[in-house]
């Protein structure tokens, strides 16, 4: 999802490269070692979450997250993409609580999340549980 580029930083996403800001920094992201890593992971949802313990790169994420949102990560590059799809998928599956509120916080009313339910469904993410 686009959504979790974020948590892929997701992030994320987060998770959220390439094209987007102007730089490609966030296009090399080692998803992998963010999802195993239980510490990484929650040092990045807690950046996402409440702006602490951020690193630079993080804290970047973290200002465009509403956009990324907005948008439906329409300028993350390809890279990124897959990256969030790749968190999104790993979140849903077994971190619900970290996608309900990262979603609470930044779509408390699903808005972004109807506005870009067709786009996360041909990517094969269903959120409708959220």
């Amino acid at each position: 999802m686009k959504f979790f580029v974020i948590f892929a930083a997701v992030a994320v996403a987060c998770v959220l490269g390439g094209d987007v800001y102007d730089t490609s920094r966030f296009d090399n992201v080692d998803i992998d070692a963010i999802i195993k890593n239980e510490r990484l992971l929650q040092n990045h949802f807690n950046c996402f979450l409440e702006g602490k313990g951020c690193t630079p790169e993080a804290e970047e994420i973290r200002k465009h997250i509403p956009e990324i949102m907005e948008t439906c990560c329409a300028k993350c590059s390809d890279k990124q993409k897959e990256n969030g799809k790749k968190m999104t998928e790993f979140l849903i599956k077994n971190k619900p609580e970290m996608v309900k509120q990262m979603l609470d916080k930044y779509d408390p009313d699903r808005k972004y999340l109807e506005k870009c339910a067709d786009h996360l469904k041909s990517q094969g993410i269903d959120l409708s549980s959220f």
